[in-house]
């Protein structure tokens, strides 16, 4: 028959493994003394390395796990004797509960120790769910957690995905046309132009990359503004000196669009600690491609904002594709969203196709940057359906049957037409008459913009300096010489 003291190892190492495990509904563990009151059936005798296990209750949950094994004893001596005999167990016990309680007080925080020889692993088995309230077909799921929109809401947000749509469509064929020099579409990605822009303040500061003309639509900037910048007449902001689709509106919270990548997000993390030192009730929000990810001021822009508590929201529009490099060829993480733990920042990842979820995802983001003035990360899966720009053929590198699923299986505006369909607030009437509207407008807006005088040569040397320096007074010469000397290789539309 076993010793007393062979038969108490279990109850030793049983109650080991209960102190240094996580009590339901507490992240917290059970190895200190100030949470024996979370064991009421375990007797505490002066101090916690000294614990006896005498007198265990028939309820008591180590009584319970090892059935006959544990005994009650008939007097405190009786278990006295039991302690003497299981000293060797008990100093070993003792011995692994102080070095699993032992930490470091390092700078920022308390350091558990460990003597287990352990990495932490690259990926979760696990990939990080995509959350949508519509699936495939426009259907609202059973169980989706998402805040109702209005009517007027949706139907706005849907008109305009079909606006930005037709707008991309029109103008790139001018391009084609040799009418404008250049056009990047946002075909496949309305839903995240335009519900995001939805679900935000027309106060909120938006840093873009180059895909978000949907935000500027949504906001007003009209199709006739879209138009004088593509082809830079004298009416376009930027005074012509912008390749086209590089639009900006300071009335509309808009910084203007550059074409180095990632440079905005630094940008977008000192506005969102100005606006936090001003004690505004707003946020920034900055958008960039899963390419841009791989740039250094990604990642210092997400540590900058974390440390500084800045109210940022950052939108990855993860498309698949940096022009033609694959993702899987562009990091080895689980996507973007789980980038954020990193760095301490929350994130989440959505459907970039579901314009509903979408707008739930970014107005809750929203409110989060603002009242617990910290960033959020929000990974936004997509397809970017057409080209990188009208400088590229996707058809080089990815199949076309590829881009027609996602074209037409995958299609964010059919989507949401057809769930605002089954809400009775859409028709095909309302669907003719819309995109005949839209259509002629843009035909209207093109014409006018091709016929507006350029922005004069003057223009070319201004707004830098508040006096021209000597340097571009001289260029400024010279040029004019050259255009005299040869008129014939110069627009003559273009004032001098």
């Amino acid at each position: 028959m076993p010793s007393p003291a062979a038969r108490s190892r279990p109850v030793i190492s049983l109650v080991r493994v209960l102190l240094t495990s996580s009590w339901p509904g507490s992240a917290r563990t059970l190895g200190r003394p100030h949470h024996h009151h979370l064991l009421p059936w375990l007797p505490i005798s002066r101090s916690w390395s000294s614990a006896t296990f005498t007198d265990l209750p028939p309820s008591c949950p180590v009584a319970v796990a090892l059935g006959r094994d544990v005994r009650r004893y008939e007097s405190t001596r009786a278990g006295e004797r039991l302690l003497e005999e299981s000293s060797e167990d008990e100093a070993v016990f003792n011995h692994v509960v102080q070095e699993e309680e032992e930490e470091m007080d390092f700078p920022g925080g308390k350091v558990a120790f460990t003597s287990k020889l352990e990495f932490i692993p690259g990926n979760s088995d696990r990939r990080v769910p995509c959350y949508r309230v519509l699936d495939q077909y426009g259907r609202l799921l059973n169980d989706a957690h998402f805040e109702q929109v209005s009517e007027e809401v949706a139907v706005k947000i849907y008109s305009n995905m079909v606006a930005l749509q037709m707008m991309d469509s029109i103008l790139y064929e001018a391009q084609r046309q040799g009418r404008i020099s250049f056009y990047v579409t946002s075909m496949g990605e309305e839903a995240i132009n335009i519900a995001s822009a939805a679900a935000l303040s027309d106060h909120d500061v938006v840093l873009p990359q180059y895909r978000e003309p949907g935000v500027l639509l949504w906001r007003g900037f009209t199709l006739q503004e879209f138009a004088n910048q593509c082809f830079g007449n004298k009416f376009d902001y930027g005074k012509g000196r912008q390749m086209p689709i590089h639009y900006g509106s300071n009335k509309l919270n808009y910084f203007t669009i550059s074409s180095p990548i990632a440079t905005q997000l630094p940008q977008a993390v000192g506005v969102a600690y100005s606006l936090k030192m001003d004690k505004k009730e707003v946020c920034v929000v900055t958008y960039v491609g899963d390419g841009g990810t791989s740039e250094g001021d990604f990642h210092a822009s997400l540590n900058f904002a974390a440390v500084m508590d800045a109210p940022v929201v950052f939108i990855c529009r993860n498309n698949g594709w940096a022009i033609s490099t694959h993702i899987t060829e562009q990091f080895r993480s689980d996507g973007v969203a789980i980038k954020g733990r990193a760095y301490g920042i929350p994130s989440i990842r959505v459907d970039g196709n579901d314009a509903l979820a979408v707008y739930n995802t970014v107005k809750r983001a929203r409110e989060i940057a603002i009242n617990e003035h910290t960033p959020i990360l929000i990974e936004a899966l997509t397809y970017r359906v057409g080209s990188h720009s009208t400088s590229d053929d996707s058809t080089k590198y990815r199949p076309t049957d590829e881009i027609e699923y996602w074209k037409m299986e995958r299609n964010p505006v059919n989507k949401f037409r057809k769930w605002v369909e089954s809400n009775g607030w859409w028709s095909d009437e309302a669907e003719v008459d819309l995109r005949a509207a839209v259509r002629k407008k843009l035909l209207q807006v093109i014409q006018n913009a091709e016929k507006a005088e350029k922005p004069p040569l003057a223009e070319l040397f201004a707004d830098v300096y508040d006096s021209l320096p000597l340097n571009l007074r001289e260029q400024e010469t010279e040029l004019r010489e050259t255009i005299k000397r040869h008129p014939e290789d110069y627009p003559s539309d273009v004032p001098v």
